[in-house]
């Protein structure tokens, strides 16, 4: 069975490459683009992705729109900054799909953050299900928080994925600010409200929880920021929230 990889991008410059260089085996490669300006597209036309142009609306409705651009039914779907290793490379390319059992299948996904690949911080070997038969499912159409929802059987492949997503601090706000902003909207559309109690005391839980109950202190400086800004990162939204409400 041939395998369709499907992105969606904006800008992507700075990950694309060795991105596309780890899946240059695929079948086809599928990439739908919401206005890049930069070098996104060059990078793409020279792995001979098929290009489609959208609107960006919300991270489901994109990457649902991505799989239905497939020749395909098999879909890898990756982010553009998601670096497969070269273990599952050749694990996913000697799977009998024509045979499995399985709608779908669950990856391994790790995150390095300011260099570092984070081991204690909850964000190793994270199971995600990226590899599925669009005959069975497909994303859900979260703006944000997004995932992979199959009927079916899953399995799970050993080898991971590495998620290199943040270059520096700065790149991390500007897709905090921009998470933070749909994640609020969601809450919005779905009729929740914020307390001020609620925006005080999302910090310190999420902190101690990331922190200590998970590890991240053992990840060293990396641990911490990561610990620190993923802490911030629901006391802005349900602030965007409450802001909404008035």
């Amino acid at each position: 069975m041939k395998i369709s990889v499907t992105f969606i991008t904006l800008n992507s410059e700075k990950t694309l490459k060795p991105v596309l260089e780890a899946i240059s085996w695929a079948d086809e490669i599928v990439l739908v683009d919401s206005g890049s300006t930069d070098k996104t597209l060059e990078i793409a036309q020279k792995f001979k992705a098929k290009i489609v142009h959208r609107a960006f609306d919300g991270y489901g409705s994109q990457k649902n729109f991505a799989t239905e651009q497939a020749s395909h039914d098999w879909i890898l779907s990756l982010d553009d900054d998601e670096i497969l290793t070269p273990e599952l490379q050749k694990e996913i390319q000697n799977l009998d799909l024509k045979n499995t059992e399985y709608q779908g299948f669950k990856i391994p996904r790790s995150l390095i953050f300011l260099g570092k690949l984070l081991r204690f911080s909850g964000e190793y070997r994270r199971l995600t299900l990226r590899l599925f038969n669009r005959k069975y499912g497909n994303w859900n159409a979260e703006y944000v928080h997004e995932s992979v929802e199959v009927k079916g059987k899953i399995g799970t492949l050993k080898n991971q994925i590495l998620h290199d997503s943040y270059r520096d601090l700065t790149d991390y706000f500007n897709k905090f600010n921009k998470y933070t902003s749909l994640g609020a909207r969601t809450l919005a559309e779905r009729g929740k409200t914020a307390s001020s109690l609620k925006i005080i005391s999302r910090f310190p839980t999420t902190f101690f929880k990331i922190y200590l109950l998970k590890g991240s202190c053992l990840d060293g400086y990396a641990g911490f920021m990561w610990a620190l800004l993923t802490a911030i990162n629901p006391v802005v939204k349900y602030a965007k929230l409450k802001e909404m409400s008035k």
